[in-house]
Parts: C-alpha cells; structure tokens; sequence
C-alpha cells in the first residue's frame, strides 16, 4: 500500500489479461455504502470486472440498481467503504498523491444523464468547454484555446456562433452535445457516459450515439455506457454487465448475452424491451424476475466464470445448471408472444369487473365540484340538463353533483312554493 501511494503518474500503457487485452480499468470486490451504523446502506457490493482499452462496457439494470454509483466512484465522488478501484493497474480509489489525482481527471470524463443540470447556467458555452483547457494549460496559447474549442464545436454539430451563448438558449439534445464537447476537449482516454440519452427525444438519441460512436473510431475512445434501455446497449456495447440491488449479476459480450441470458434477472429485463409491432407487442408474455427462486441461506453466491468470457451470479448448485445450459448450446428464447387465438386469461378479470377500465375511461375533469351543486341547486332545470350532457359523455362525479344540487334546488324552491300557497290561503279564508 506504501509503495501504491509514491505512485505520482499514471503509467503509458495498462496490464494485460491472458488473452493479450490492456485492462484499462479494475473494479476489485468494490463496496459502496451510505450513512453510517444501523443507517449504512449497501449500494453496490463486490462488483468486480474490468474494462478493457478501446471497448464500451455497458452496465445496464433498473433504477437504484447502483450503476450511477459506480461511475460517480470510478471518477471517486463516491468513496469505496471495500475494494479497491484500479486504472492502468494503479489505485485511484481513497488516498492519492495530487499529481495523480489530476492524472486522473485528465484521463478519465463523465457525461451526466440531466444536460440542463449539469450545465453552468451562468457561464457561456465557450467558458464551459474552455473550462478543462484552463485548469489543465492544454493550450500553447489564446489562439491555440480558440482552435481546440471551435473543433471539437463543430466535432459535435454545433456552430462558433453558439460559443457566445449560454446554456438556457439550447435544446436538450444540444445541451447534451456540449456536455459531451465538454468532456472530449480534454482528448480522455475513458468517458463514464451516464444514461447520456435517457433525457433525449428518441429521434435525437441516434445522433448522440453516432457521436459517441465516431469519438471512438477516431480516438480510440473507452466508454462506460451506464443505461436501463437494453434494446440500445444491445448494439453499442462490446460486452455488458447487468446489476440488480448492487450485486453485479451477469456479464458477457453483447451477442452472448442476449442469445444466453442464464440469469432469470437479464432475462427480465430482456423480455421488457418493447417490440415495433403493436400487435406482437400486444401478445407478448413478460417473464417476470423472481427474487426467491434463490436459496442463499446456506452458502453465499458468487460471481464465476462459467466459459465463453461468460459470468454469473449464483450458489455453486445454480451455477452448475448455468453451465450445463450453456454447454448444450442452444440460444435461450426470452420473449414469448401468446398465439393470437388463444384468449387473454389475465386480461379477462379486468374486462368482468371493469375496475381498471372505468378508471382509465374516466375524463380528466371528472372532479364533481362542489360549484356543480351549488349552481345546479340555484338554476335547477339548468342544472338538470347539464347533468344530462355529462351522462352521457361519462363525466359521472359531475353529473352526480348536478342532478344532487337540482333535487336539493327544486325540493327548496317547492317547499316555499307551498309556504306561500298555504299562508294566501289563511289569508283568503
């Protein structure tokens, strides 16, 4: 640990693997948690895997599953309560010397998932990109700033023009482009890339991907692609990792991974990835993830290797079954589409009942205010006839509160009536 801390730059090159691969980043049995005592909860716990130069490793899972948290602890906002976090084989995670700590700022970038947060609403698009050229003096001179700045602007389909102006003046998928301009000025050999399109119309999620894309062709750029969305991880990734509840669940090559998806948790979230046909879609049949299918009570599970570059969580029973699936070589089916003649058993109850229909079929301005039945109780016969018009167009608390204002209105208006008979007739008589 001494001669960890002496360490003041970060090496050229990274540690191979056996198969010859530079590992660029290491998670080791890395444990988050937050508070502290009784309060402590474990965010992430024992992850472990690598990331390879050149690639995108994608961490994808549901949300408060832990993927933020890992990125936020590999560019060390969050601190590591366990494990250690490796980049080129060096320790960047707790104490480290200040010449490396910048080391690692240089090397490593983050694109946030929210562009408009993530912005400084005070500061012109050119300060904000400027901004890591200045803290770091990359630039030889004004000049030279000038250069690198309007490049890497128009790199990400943007125009000089825009460096005058300031972040509220953009759109979301523009915002976004500067986050990432942002970020790729400083030349980073990794980009943790936080849900970067989750925030993004989906005709603008295809841009920002291709620019990604293009950034890695040109530089050989690694990312981290944390995402919940795997129809998009799918064809971006290199290898994936699935997390739930911060255990680190699954991890394989993309391809690999969808034609043998062993963990019942991947194949959720694979079975949840819409189809384009509405009808299909309409058809499909969700295989829901189970949490106590699993027996941990005697022995706890572990991530293993089960061949293929393939891992998965699970007891020693459980992973023996992995690999006897996997061994047979037969693509796992994780979306099942119902024959359309068969009937819709789970749909029927709702269809008998009508519960949920007549909720969802419910106008929006359904309220039954108070103000129907007092003007309804005043203008009875008008009251009546509106109560009538929201019948029929199914606004049923407002109908219900115009014909009870009517009755009340007319019962009042004929007891007095019959007040004032009454008394001309004691009169007359």
């Amino acid at each position: 640990m001494a001669n960890e801390r002496k360490i003041n730059h970060l090496p050229e090159h990274g540690p191979l693997d056996e198969n010859g691969r530079e590992i660029l980043l290491s998670l080791k049995n890395v444990d988050i948690t937050f508070g502290k005592g009784d309060n402590a909860v474990k965010a992430v716990k024992n992850a472990s895997f690598d990331v390879y130069k050149g690639e995108t490793f994608s961490l994808v899972g549901e949300s408060g599953s832990g993927k933020t948290t890992i990125g936020r602890a590999v560019i060390r906002v969050n601190p590591c309560a366990a494990g250690e976090i490796q980049y080129k084989g060096v320790r960047i995670s707790g104490k480290t010397t200040h010449s490396l700590d910048r080391d690692v700022i240089r090397n490593i970038q983050m694109i946030f998932q929210d562009p408009a947060a993530s912005l400084n609403e005070r500061a012109t698009v050119d300060y904000i990109i400027s901004e890591g050229l200045y803290n770091f003096k990359l630039y030889e001179n004004e000049e030279d700033r000038i250069r690198k700045v309007e490049n890497m602007i128009h790199e990400v389909g943007l125009l000089p023009e825009h460096l005058t102006r300031y972040p509220h003046e953009f759109s979301g998928g523009q915002r976004q482009r500067i986050g990432i301009a942002r970020a790729m000025v400083m030349e980073p050999e990794m980009v943790i890339a936080d849900e970067p399109i989750s925030a993004l119309d989906v005709s603008i999620r295809a841009q920002v991907l291709n620019l990604l894309k293009k950034f890695q062709r040109e530089r050989g750029t690694t990312y981290l692609f944390i995402a919940h969305d795997l129809s998009i991880v799918r064809f971006i990734s290199d290898r994936i990792g699935v997390i739930y509840k911060g255990d680190i669940v699954e991890i394989a090559e993309a391809e690999e991974l969808f034609d043998y998806p062993l963990h019942p948790y991947t194949r959720s979230l694979i079975s949840a990835i819409p189809i384009p046909d509405p009808i299909l879609e309409k058809n499909k049949v969700l295989f829901t993830y189970d949490p106590s299918v699993h027996d941990y009570s005697e022995k706890q599970p572990h991530l293993v290797d089960i061949g293929h570059n393939h891992y998965v969580f699970g007891s020693e029973k459980e992973i023996q079954e992995y690999k006897a699936i996997r061994e047979k070589g037969e693509k796992l089916k994780s979306i099942t589409i119902r024959d359309g003649n068969e009937p819709e058993t789970e749909a029927q109850p709702q269809q008998e009942t009508g519960g949920e229909e007549f909720i969802l079929d419910t106008p929006l301005h359904d309220t039954g205010a108070k103000w129907y039945s007092i003007l309804s109780f005043f203008l009875p016969l008008i009251g009546l006839i509106a109560g009538v018009i929201f019948r029929k167009h199914n606004y049923i608390r407002n109908y219900k509160a115009c014909k009870k204002g009517a009755l009340a209105g007319l019962i009042t208006f004929a007891a007095i009536v019959l007040f004032f008979a009454l008394m001309l007739i004691l009169v007359v008589v």
